[in-house]
C-alpha cells in the first residue's frame, strides 16, 4: 500500500480536512458562547488557528490509515472544543444549537468549495494551457477534496452515537430516563465509528447519501 502513497495528494486532502475540522470545532465554541458559555473562549479555543484544534490521532494518523488501507471514504476530528451546557441560557435548545454548528458550518463549506469548483470549471477555456494550469488544477483537487471532506464530517456527525453531533442532539431529544442510559456509551463512542469505518459497515451511508450528494455537488 505505501507504493500508493502520494504526498502531494496526501497534502491536497491534509489542508481542506483541517480547515473542515477547525471550523467545525470553531462553530461549536461560537455557538455556545453567544447562547451563554465563554469556556471554549476562556479556554483559547474560540480560533479559527488550526493549531489550537489539532488532535494527532483524528486529525492526521486516522486520515493516513483510511487513506493507505483504500477505504471508501476518508475521515478525520480535530479535539471538540469544551462546553458547558449547563452554563447555556436554554440547556434543551442550546444544546441542540450547539451540538448542530458544527454540521451547519461543514454543509456551508461543502456548499461554497463546490460553487468554487464549478466556477474554476465554468471558466477553464480561459486557463487551460496556460501557465498556471498547474496552479490550478491542483485548486480544482483541493475544492472537490473540501467538498468530499466537509460532507462526510457532516453527515458522519449525525450518525446518533454520543459524543458526535447526532449523539449529542439524540441525548437531548430523549425522556430522562431513557438519556441516562443511552449516555453510558459515550466513552466508546470514537471507538465505535472507528470500527465502523475500518470495517466498510456504513457502507450503506456511504452509497445512499455522501457518494449521491458529492457526485450532484462536483458534477460528476
Amino acid at each position: 500500500m505505501l507504493t500508493n502513497f502520494n504526498l502531494i495528494e496526501f497534502i491536497s486532502i491534509i489542508i481542506p480536512l483541517l480547515f473542515a475540522v477547525t471550523a467545525h470545532e470553531y462553530a461549536h465554541g461560537y455557538a455556545a458562547y453567544i447562547l451563554g458559555d465563554p469556556t471554549a473562549k476562556n479556554a483559547g479555543r474560540l480560533s479559527l488557528n488550526p493549531v489550537r484544534h489539532l488532535d494527532i490521532v483524528g486529525s492526521f494518523i486516522l486520515p493516513l490509515i483510511l487513506k493507505l488501507s483504500g477505504a471508501p471514504i476518508l475521515f478525520g476530528y480535530a479535539k471538540p472544543v469544551p462546553v458547558n451546557f449547563s452554563n447555556l441560557r436554554n440547556f434543551r435548545s442550546g444544546t441542540l444549537w450547539v451540538a448542530s454548528a458544527g454540521v451547519i458550518t461543514n454543509f456551508f463549506l461543502a456548499l461554497f468549495s463546490a460553487g468554487l469548483f464549478q466556477g474554476l470549471l465554468h471558466v477553464q477555456p480561459l486557463w487551460q494551457n496556460m501557465i498556471l494550469q498547474p496552479l490550478i488544477l491542483i485548486l480544482l483537487k483541493l475544492f472537490a477534496y473540501s467538498v468530499m471532506i466537509n460532507l462526510v464530517l457532516a453527515i458522519f456527525n449525525l450518525i446518533p452515537i454520543p459524543p458526535l453531533d447526532g449523539g449529542r442532539i439524540l441525548t437531548v431529544l430523549l425522556p430522562m430516563h431513557i438519556r441516562q442510559k443511552f449516555t453510558r456509551i459515550e466513552p466508546f463512542g470514537f471507538v465505535i465509528l472507528i470500527l465502523l469505518l475500518l470495517t466498510n459497515s456504513l457502507d450503506l451511508l456511504i452509497t445512499f447519501f455522501i457518494t449521491p450528494l458529492i457526485n450532484l455537488l462536483l458534477g460528476a
